[in-house]
């Protein structure tokens, strides 16, 4: 066995295991470096990429060369090194451990190296007018509170503002609404600016893309639409989701991403999904759009809501009773907007009255928050039409008989909702459904519950369904 076809049985085994996004973020470019004395080291592309190893993946990699070689592997190192130098080396067989070493095999002279791995063409000058950057000041690395859920996503967006267009790119942040994407996406504008100053960056949310697009089109100014776009150092484009649907956008956002990408420039965009289920999207945006890094922000746990109450406190230079906290941070569980919403109104409320502020009096301030959405005060109606818009399918596919495996998955998903949110009886949701057994219900309500606690993506498709339904 040489090194390669060790490297690709661990592999093997590792991918097992993990997402598909997260073993082609980690592993790609990866290989053993060398083979020597019991012990293994696994190149990697980037100083990055060696502590996230080291942090996360150590012990899965230890264990894999260790079963795989039956014991003989006895440390793993990481280091980082360009894949080109990757060299197919022996192994020593675990089956017969007292085998003299094998030299590995010279590799027969190899032609001389071509000097177009990467070809860096001549970059169009184009003139460069002075870009100012929307950026929020108070969205910085400093003030974002790093949970569970964000933990990946907050580690990308540093590294790619430590090293822009060489590291991620493009980088693509996706998760629900108010989760943290467009804090994170401009502390990476404001990072990169405190750093390097003379870097020429852009914030553009895509419907500002979108209307600047169709104005220059309208106007005759394409030119001015294009040097503004291609100008910039580092783009950041909030919400690409709204680019579905709109043909002459995405083609022009094509080719602006093209120029950038092949002018070594950075790119970070953010969406309420990942790319693959943007509706209607095109193919040739989407595997851009996967070329680089994809990290999602999940909803904060409980401890990530009352750190962030907690900072926001002391931002504000307020105190409130850590019961008052635990409170609002149990009472509002949606996202971060509505948490820092429930915390601004209870001290502009205590402000104007000039009183204390207690559980109970925070109960009443916050009780239309809480309160609403009602469950129940949804129709099965709006469940269907919602799954369906975010399935990119129709409520007849969605309710007919077709058992394509998509659209079992968006029935169970719909039959999960109703039963959850509008309390409804199993034979209720079968009739809605199709006129589907009651059996059929209850299947597919236990399967979505039990999916729930390991699968990260559908936690996040119930729920932007579930914000679509109460918008």
């Amino acid at each position: 066995m040489d090194s390669k076809q060790l490297w690709d049985a661990c592999l093997g085994e590792l991918e097992l295991t993990l997402t598909k996004a997260n073993f082609t973020t980690w592993f790609k470019h990866t290989f053993i470096l060398e083979c020597k004395d019991g012990g293994v080291t696994v190149g990697v592309p980037n100083a990055f990429t060696k502590t996230w190893m080291e942090n996360k993946y150590h012990q899965k990699i230890f264990k894999s060369l260790q079963q795989i070689t039956e014991g003989q592997v006895k440390r793993v190192d990481f280091k980082v090194a360009p894949f080109s130098k990757r060299e197919i080396v022996s192994v020593p067989d675990p089956t017969t451990p007292s085998a003299e070493k094998v030299e590995p095999t010279p590799p027969p002279p190899s032609p001389k190296p071509v000097t177009a791995t990467i070809i860096r063409a001549k970059p169009v000058v184009v003139p460069k007018p002075p870009v100012t950057p929307v950026l929020n000041p108070r969205h910085t690395f400093d003030t974002f509170v790093v949970g569970k859920k964000t933990e990946l996503a907050y580690a990308a967006c540093r590294a790619v503002s430590e090293s822009p267009a060489t590291i991620y790119n493009p980088l693509f942040i996706y998760g629900g609404v108010g989760l943290g994407k467009t804090h994170l996406m401009q502390a990476v504008g404001n990072a990169i600016l405190q750093k390097f100053a003379d870097k020429n960056i852009l914030y553009a949310p895509c419907e500002t893309f979108t209307n600047e697009y169709i104005k220059s089109v309208t106007i005759g100014q394409a030119d001015t639409f294009k040097n503004k776009y291609r100008s910039v150092d580092v783009l950041l484009v909030d919400d690409i989701q709204f680019l579905a649907g709109k043909e002459g956008t995405q083609e022009a956002f094509f080719h602006t991403f093209n120029f950038l990408h092949q002018s070594n420039k950075q790119i970070v965009i953010s969406s309420d999904r990942p790319p693959k289920a943007i509706p209607t999207l095109e193919d040739r945006l989407v595997s851009r759009f996967e070329w680089g890094m994809i990290v999602d922000v999940g909803a904060p746990d409980l401890e990530t809501r009352i750190a962030i109450l907690n900072t926001k406190c002391k931002e504000k230079n307020i105190h409130l009773e850590d019961t008052i906290i635990q409170y609002i941070a149990t009472a509002v569980q949606n996202n971060i907007r509505e948490l820092e919403g429930a915390l601004n109104r209870v001290v502009a409320a205590t402000q104007l009255t000039n009183t204390r502020p207690t559980v109970d009096s925070v109960k009443g301030l916050l009780s239309s928050i809480v309160q609403l959405p009602k469950r129940g005060a949804i129709t099965a109606k709006q469940v269907l039409v919602a799954v369906a818009e975010y399935y990119n399918i129709t409520v007849e596919a969605l309710t007919g008989e077709s058992r394509k495996k998509e659209l079992v998955m968006s029935r169970q998903v719909a039959m999960y909702i109703m039963r959850e949110e509008m309390s409804a009886s199993y034979p209720t949701i079968g009739q809605e459904l199709g006129g589907r057994d009651h059996t059929t219900a209850m299947h597919a309500f236990n399967k979505i519950h039990q999916d729930l606690m390991t699968n990260d993506k559908l936690v996040q498709d119930v729920t932007l369904i579930k914000q679509k339904i109460y918008l």
